[in-house]
């Protein structure tokens, strides 16, 4: 029988729409070329006509190259590109990078109870409201490695 990891019980996480993962120290959001492609479709919106110039444009804007991987461009501040500081709200929100989306069941975060606590001291939902089982988070922490 395998070994169960610490979570095993669940782990509460409800987003409070702050804005802080969004935000702060530069990073990386990694994007994928399908990523890319859903990102220019709602940043060009739902009457426009996804074209292979269109998304060019769109990755020229707001994507960087980092050795062979993609991410989003950042403000000079670390800011993501897409972090709307006025509404402190995502301005893709609908086509946000999984990355984004898997937010807080990173591998990094998940790596022991200590890396949990300081996940949930700089993230006000993490430890918070929805009670994610096991298979969620194992889920989660699969689609990508952070």
């Amino acid at each position: 029988m395998a070994k169960q990891p610490w979570y095993q019980d669940g782990l509460k996480f409800s987003c409070s729409q702050c804005g802080d993962c969004c935000t702060g120290a530069p990073g990386y959001v990694w994007v994928t070329k399908a990523e890319i492609e859903a990102l220019a479709s709602e940043v060009a919106g739902p009457d426009v006509e996804m074209t292979e110039e269109l998304v060019e444009a769109f990755e020229k804007k707001y994507v960087r190259r980092v050795g062979i991987r993609r991410s989003l461009v950042e403000f000079p501040n670390g800011d993501c590109v897409f972090f709307d500081n006025q509404t402190r709200k995502c301005q893709v929100y609908n086509a946000r990078p999984r990355q984004c989306r898997t937010w807080p069941f990173w591998e990094s975060n998940l790596r022991s109870t200590a890396a949990w606590q300081a996940t949930c001291e700089v993230c006000p939902g993490s430890g918070q409201g929805k009670l994610y089982q096991l298979e969620e988070i194992e889920a989660q922490r699969k689609q990508v490695h952070v």
